[in-house]
């Protein structure tokens, strides 16, 4: 083999017309013309642009024409053809071009090509020289094929795979199937190779030696491949000079009383939906980084992938192969910008595209049909439905039935072997699980699909500060049989790196380089940022992914094991008992080595309980366990954590109780002696209760102790809208939320003071907080009263009108000095969690910068978020800063702009730091959803506008306060 890939000679005409004529011909002078790397995207290196689309297809719709500004890439390379290449048959095979082309070789031209994402072969032999060749690929950006390759993506036309050329010795094979399969009960293998000639197999780990191909050949007893134990074998197949080394996985695919089974045990698919986009290259994607995508599926307990709307490089197979994912392949064909027109003139029904979506499908399965990993075959994706899926599924099945056939526009299950959907509810997902899903109007096949696996293709929309519910999605796909799981939407936020004019680095999406029709920051929609950086979103799905469980019971804890295959022999256990957020006990739990399925209960011994430990600080205590691997694996060290649970031991009182710091011993707000009294009074124009100053005119608290506030607490009920808010809807499929939030007027929300009583001991502030144009209020008491060294604040919420729509958030906002950021806290961490979305959010002891507790989504929006905080520190370098309790909880954001700044920022370089820290005290926040393209917010995760209550505490800290079993800061 020979590879091609490298430096080409490129030029790039508006037009098929104004292309160079006789570029074709090998003395062409080229020497005007640029360099581009061949694999590329030709927009990625500054010719043309990028442009993104979801549904809508960036020309007119009239098939199968495409407009006559149609850019043309002409590629040129000159090579040199080693003097040891052997004569005969040779084939130039070109992995990847989007999305038609016409190649030459030293002038002759030898065909055309459509199919971006799949394999062109051509004959070339008797073309090749001895010495210079000059191959020349001329690629149009639009033909005929983009009708059939919508698929929600940049448009990026060029080579974007690799090319090469391969010598074929007389006899040799052009074409091998393995089928491997496997038989559970008596753990043999059946090895039957097909070959075009006859061929000899070997395999030394197999004990086979010279069997020719073609028969089948029981091996073994062998281990089975599985995404959990990816076995391979390795085995080697001779013919005509040629030695073809196979990676060979035994494992047997099918659908049994109504489950899809692999090896004859039932799979639960945690999947996700992966393109191939990288940030600076496009659709290249290296092979490093291929790697690191699969290395943070498998760490982040993901063990599927859809290899959503086509089929990956070939490299990314032997991945999957090598380090174990069970597979979708999933064939280049969409046509969803026919939707909009009522799929009017759509191919999927016309018989004249019928050879066209044929001819894909056959490239498909011939080109992946010995990856093991591969387990199910898709027709492709959101193209209606039509006679030529018919086509699709028939040859498939005829040529490969050992796996089964998906397609989720096939609604009635005519052609397909898994009953799928998109974006379906919980409630849904709960009647089909239940069997009790509406009824089609054949009874035939009404039959049939209930008697399908279901498996949602897609769910949980991953736009950025999302998904919520997955929890609640999982615990579906656990209680029914039927219900095998999904892949979320997506894996990848599609951002293509750029910098403004002054360096700082940003992503950017749809709209930002000119398109005239483009779908926004939709392609933002994805678990890790383009850099492949984890998302809150990943985090959290790897906690819902778990594959052991750790769950409290009523003498102790229910181990559960949730792999479809492995016991627990490869785990390690560990135990930490910590009260108020601080280490006080630890050791290792010894968990029997349970098999699939299985469940233990282990009581809590007397060396985990609070009555074992002496000198601890008094407060919440917590049980954590944490499953580790033991050993290392392919994809993660020894150490690597799979898993994790807490169980809630009550309280320990028995200790001395925290003390509460000492006020200090002068403010810099306040002139003379501090008055020690708890009384109302009024000083240098400012009203004092306790160690709080208030602006006497509207009851605001301007600083407590040494702490000067930019504003003093008040009530917020807004946030930089989330995508899922931006499109999202209620949990019944009405109103998107920020449309109606902007509408009511919560984004511009006025307060007017109704009273400021001070009392002898006792601050009261009433006030009507409401947007103009409207008579919908919030009533809003601020009962304020000293505890000593600090300030209880007890808020009460009293709506007026009727309200037509849930809060964004509840609670209060206030703004602390800059310096103030170093953040400590005892709650829920380490990363931002939300009421939907909190599974990977353990109770714990937890610092962090303010900088550090932002989540940079690519489009700015609400982020940060850290739930059922128990106290907050906000200290400077000093030490010195503000304590804030809950009484009993809240949750917080601190950031250096506000959530109006937050929300007019469309990139991350539009935030600017200020001179102050601003941070929300929320007594709560609307859940996530993923109704940017699925469902909303749970209604047990609403916000409903109703009465509500709210406690805090305020403590001004002195420099190098600690928390008791701390050191200062």
């Amino acid at each position: 083999m020979l590879s091609l890939d490298g430096q080409w000679r490129f030029h790039l005409a508006p037009s098929v017309a104004a292309a160079p004529a006789g570029m074709a011909a090998p003395d062409f002078d080229d020497s005007a013309w640029g360099l581009l790397p061949v694999p590329s995207s030709w927009p990625m290196h500054g010719h043309g642009r990028p442009a993104y689309t979801n549904v809508r297809y960036p020309f007119p719709v009239d098939p199968p024409h495409v407009p006559t500004e149609n850019p043309t890439g002409d590629h040129r390379l000159a090579f040199e053809l080693p003097a040891d290449w052997p004569a005969g048959a040779a084939v130039l095979r070109l992995d990847g071009v989007d999305s038609c082309f016409v190649a030459w070789l030293n002038g002759h031209e030898l065909g055309w090509g459509t199919g971006s994402r799949l394999p062109t072969e051509f004959d070339v032999g008797p073309l090749l020289r001895a010495g210079r060749n000059v191959l020349a690929v001329r690629v149009h950006q639009w033909s005929a094929a983009s009708y059939l390759e919508d698929q929600d993506m940049w448009w990026l036309p060029g080579i974007f795979r690799q090319v090469a050329l391969l010598a074929r010795p007389a006899g040799a094979v052009d074409d091998i199937f393995v089928h491997a399969d496997y038989d559970r009960r008596s753990g043999i293998g059946t090895l039957r190779i097909e070959t075009d000639v006859p061929a000899l197999v070997n395999s030394a780990e197999l004990g086979v030696s010279g069997q020719p191909t073609g028969e089948p050949l029981p091996v073994g007893p062998v281990r089975p491949w599985s995404a959990e134990q990816p076995t391979l074998y390795d085995v080697t197949v001779t013919a005509g000079g040629e030695r073809i080394a196979l990676r060979v996985g035994f494992r047997t695919v099918a659908v049994v009383d109504g489950q899809l089974t692999v090896n004859g045990v039932p799979v639960l698919l945690r999947g996700v939906n992966r393109h191939e986009f990288h940030p600076e290259l496009g659709r290249v994607v290296p092979a490093e980084t291929m790697r690191t995508d699969l290395l943070l599926m498998k760490r982040h307990n993901i063990n599927a992938v859809r290899t959503s709307h086509y089929p990956p490089t070939p490299a990314f197979l032997d991945l999957c192969d090598e380090l174990g994912l069970w597979v979708v392949d999933e064939c280049d064909l969409e046509t969803h910008g026919f939707e909009p027109l009522g799929w009017r003139r759509n191919p999927s029904d016309d018989p004249q595209w019928g050879e066209a979506y044929l001819d894909r499908m056959r490239r498909m399965v011939e080109r992946d049909k010995n990856h093991p990993s591969v387990i199910v075959w898709s027709l492709g994706n959101e193209a209606g439905i039509g006679v030529n899926h018919g086509l699709m599924a028939d040859w498939t099945r005829s040529r490969d039935p050992g796996r089964p056939i998906h397609y989720e526009g096939d609604h009635e299950c005519r052609y397909v072997d898994l009953y799928s959907r998109m974006y379906a509810s919980h409630a849904e997902v709960d009647a089909i699980g239940r069997r009790a899903e509406p009824p089609l109007p054949d009874a035939t096949l009404d039959a049939r699909r209930r008697a399908m696996p279901f498996i949602l293709c897609e769910y949980a929309h991953a736009m950025g500060n999302g998904p919520g519910g997955l929890s609640e999605y999982q615990e579906l796909f656990e209680r029914y049989p039927r219900c095998q799981g999904g892949f979320v939407w997506e894996w990848l936020d599609h951002g293509v790196r750029q910098r403004t004019p002054d360096g700082r680095e940003y992503f950017a999406y749809g709209g930002d380089f000119g398109e005239p029709l483009h779908d926004g920051n939709f392609v933002i929609d994805g678990l890790v940022r383009p850099d492949r950086t984890p998302s809150p979103g990943l985090v959290e799905l790897a906690a819902v992914f778990a594959p052991v469980g750790v769950d409290a019971t009523p003498t102790g804890l229910r181990i559960t094991n949730r792999y479809a295959v492995s016991d627990l022999s490869h785990l390690a256990f560990g135990w930490t008992i910590e009260v108020d957020g601080q280490p006080v006990a630890g050791g290792d739990l010894v968990v029997p080595p349970l098999g699939p399925g299985e469940a233990v209960d282990l009581p809590l011994s007397a060396a985990v309980t609070p009555a074992a430990m002496s000198g601890a600080v008094a407060g919440e205590c917590w049980l954590t366990v944490r499953v580790v691997l033991a050993e290392s694996q392919p994809w993660a060290a020894a150490g690597h954590e799979v898993a994790w649970g807490q169980v809630p031991l009550g309280e320990v009182t028995s200790s001395p109780q925290v003390a509460v710091p000492a006020p200090p011993a002068r403010s810099r707000l306040s002139a003379g002696r501090r008055d020690q009294s708890t009384a109302a009074r009024v000083r240098a124009g400012l009203l004092r209760i306790g160690a709080g100053h208030f602006d006497p005119s509207d009851g605001t608290l301007v600083g407590l102790g040494d702490v000067a506030f930019g504003s003093g607490p008040r009530l917020d009920v807004w946030r930089a809208p989330i995508d899922n808010d931006r499109f999202g809807a209620h949990a019944d499929g009405g109103t998107p939320m920020e449309p109606l939030w902007r509408a009511i007027g919560l984004d511009r929300m006025s307060h007017r003071v109704l009273d400021v009583a001070p009392e002898a001991d006792r601050l009261t502030v009433r006030t009507r907080v409401a947007p103009a144009a409207t008579d919908l209020a919030l009533l809003v008491s601020y009962a304020w009263t000293s505890s000593g060294a600090g300030l209880r604040l007890a808020l009460d919420v009293l709506p007026e009108g009727e309200w037509p729509g849930p809060l964004p958030r509840l609670g209060v906002r206030l703004a602390v000095p800059a310096e103030l950021d170093r953040v400590r806290w005892f709650g829920r961490g380490p990363g931002e969690a939300y009421v939907d979305s909190m599974r990977a959010a353990r109770v714990g002891r937890f610092t962090a910068t303010v900088d550090e507790l932002q989540t940079p989504y690519v489009f700015p929006q609400e982020n940060g978020h850290r739930i059922d905080t128990r106290w907050l520190r906000m200290t400077s370098s000093t030490g010195a800063g503000l304590r804030i309790t809950g009484r009993p909880t809240f949750g917080f954001t601190a950031r250096r702009w506000s959530s109006s700044e937050l929300d007019r920022a469309r990139h991350t370089h539009d935030l600017a730091a200020g001179t102050e820290v601003v941070v929300n005290l929320d007594l709560a926040q609307r859940g996530l959803g993923s109704g940017s393209c699925g469902p909303g917010v749970l209604p047990q995760h609403e916000l409903p506008v109703a009465p509500a209550s709210f406690q805090i505490e305020l403590t001004a800290l002195p420099a190098t306060t600690a928390e008791p079993g701390e050191q200062p800061d």
